[in-house]
């Protein structure tokens, strides 16, 4: 599996309780440009219409050699989940206080670009200070094994 974006900051602002694999629905300059490498997903999130998930704020770049089929770098993306999978998402928004949040994009078997989604639930100010302090000791005791042998 190799992964093209990776989204490092919602594991940083929030709790992660379920993950999802969903396709999603590109053009043809699009699949180009983000088997480039040039895919952003820092502050994307997803959102439930009409009993359909879509991706919003994820930036993709134009790709140079476009032409004036080119896309728009921020559009709105449609992704392919089964109905149950929206269906409980939905209502764990609703009912339960979580957001979705993508956590990586990659490709899937074959060629098929993939988005793992998350059922995430928001990080207060001193749960953040707690994961950099545990990461911080976990560094430093891995740093100090390293020395020893």
């Amino acid at each position: 599996m190799k992964i093209l974006a990776q989204n490092k900051k919602a594991y940083h602002d929030y709790f992660i309780e379920d993950t999802f694999e969903a396709g999603i629905v590109l053009q043809g300059t699009e699949i180009k440009s983000v088997r480039k490498g040039s895919a952003n997903l820092k502050d994307s999130f997803i959102r439930i219409k009409n009993d359909e998930a879509f991706l919003e704020n994820m930036h993709i770049a134009p790709y140079e050699q476009g032409n004036i089929f080119n896309h728009e770098p921020l559009r709105t993306r449609k992704l392919l989940l089964h109905k149950k999978e929206i269906v409980k998402l939905a209502k764990e928004v609703k009912e339960g206080g979580y957001t979705i949040v993508p956590t990586k994009l990659y490709f899937g078997k074959g060629s098929k670009v993939k988005v793992e989604i998350a059922l995430a639930k928001g990080k207060k100010l001193f749960d953040k200070r707690q994961s950099l302090k545990e990461k911080d000791a976990k560094r430093d005791i891995e740093k100090a094994l390293k020395n020893i042998y």
